[in-house]
C-alpha cells in the first residue's frame, strides 16, 4: 500500500486509532514514519480551550459598550432637494431688496448665460456633495467638478461682458466681496448641519465642495444685484466669492480632520 491508500483510508475509518485499521494499513503504519505521524495527529484528544464564561462577558461588554442605536440614512434625492432648497432659499433672501436685480439691465443672452450655468454649477456641485454623503456610492472627482465650474464661469464673463479699467476697483470689489462672503458664511451652518446627517469620509474634500456651494450663493446674489458689468470685477469679486468659500470649507475639513481623531482617541482611552 501507498501513502495515498493510507489517507484514503484514515478518512473512511471513523476512528483512527492504529488498532481499529485494517491489517494491511497497519503493516504499512510499521514501516513509514510519515503515515505514523499522522495517525497520532488524528488520534490525539482535542482540547477544550473555550474561554470561561466571565471572560465570554467581558469581551461582549467592551465590544457593545460604544454601540449606539442608528437611524438609516435619508435617499439622496431628499439630501440634493435639501441643498438646492436651501441655496434657492438665501439667494431669493439676499437678492430681493430694493434697487436690485441688476441683472434685468443685461441683454436676454447674457442673463440666461449667467443664470442657466449658476444652476448648472450647483446641480453639478450639489450631486457630488450628496454623492460624499454616503460611503460606497459613485463618485464625480471633486476637483474635475471644481476645475470645472471654475473654468465655465470664467470663459462665460469673458465671453458676455467687457474688460475695461477702473478707478474705484479696489473699493466697489471689497464692498461685493465683504456682502457676498456674508451670506456664504451664514449658508455654511444649515449646509453643515445637512452634512452631519451623513457619513463623510474625507472633512477636507467635503469641506472644499461645500465651502464652494455656499460660495456660489454670495455669487448668484451678486449676479443679480451688482450693476458693475466689468468683466474683471466679476471674476475677481463674484467668483472669487465662490472660490474664497472652497478655502474656508478646506481649512474647515482640515481643522476637522485633526480634531475628530483627538476625540476618538480621547473617548477610547476612557
Amino acid at each position: 500500500m501507498t501513502c495515498r491508500d493510507i489517507d484514503r483510508a484514515l478518512i473512511e475509518q471513523e476512528d483512527p486509532g492504529s488498532s481499529q485499521l485494517p491489517a494491511a494499513v497497519q503493516g504499512h503504519l510499521a514501516a513509514c514514519e510519515r503515515c505514523q505521524s499522522l495517525v497520532r495527529l488524528l488520534g490525539a484528544p482535542i482540547k477544550d480551550d473555550m474561554p470561561s464564561p466571565v471572560i465570554l462577558l467581558r469581551i461582549e461588554r467592551s465590544l457593545t459598550k460604544d454601540l449606539r442605536p442608528v437611524r438609516p440614512l435619508r435617499s439622496l434625492s431628499y439630501f440634493f432637494a435639501a441643498f438646492a432648497a436651501t441655496f434657492a432659499l438665501l439667494v431669493a433672501f439676499g437678492a430681493y431688496r430694493p434697487g436690485g436685480f441688476a441683472i434685468l439691465a443685461l441683454s436676454p443672452i447674457q442673463a440666461a448665460a449667467i443664470l442657466l450655468s449658476l444652476a448648472a454649477s450647483v446641480a453639478v456641485l450639489a450631486y457630488s456633495l450628496v454623492q460624499q454623503m454616503v460611503p460606497g456610492n459613485r463618485q464625480l472627482r471633486p476637483m474635475c467638478v471644481l476645475s470645472g465650474v471654475i473654468i465655465l464661469l470664467s470663459f462665460l464673463v469673458a465671453s458676455l461682458f467687457r474688460f475695461r479699467q477702473e478707478l474705484s476697483f479696489w473699493q466697489t470689489g471689497w464692498a461685493c466681496l465683504r456682502t457676498g462672503l456674508t451670506y456664504a458664511l451664514i449658508a455654511m451652518l444649515p449646509f453643515w448641519l445637512l452634512l452631519r446627517q451623513g457619513a463623510v469620509l474625507s472633512p477636507r474634500v467635503t469641506g472644499v465642495m461645500a465651502g464652494f456651494l455656499a460660495g456660489l450663493i454670495g455669487t448668484s446674489i451678486l449676479e443679480i444685484n451688482c450693476s458693475n458689468f466689468n468683466a474683471l470685477h466679476i471674476m475677481m469679486w463674484h467668483v472669487g466669492v465662490a472660490a474664497l468659500g472652497g478655502v474656508i470649507g478646506l481649512a474647515a475639513g482640515f481643522i476637522g480632520e485633526l480634531v475628530l481623531p483627538r476625540r476618538s482617541k480621547k473617548n477610547l482611552y476612557q
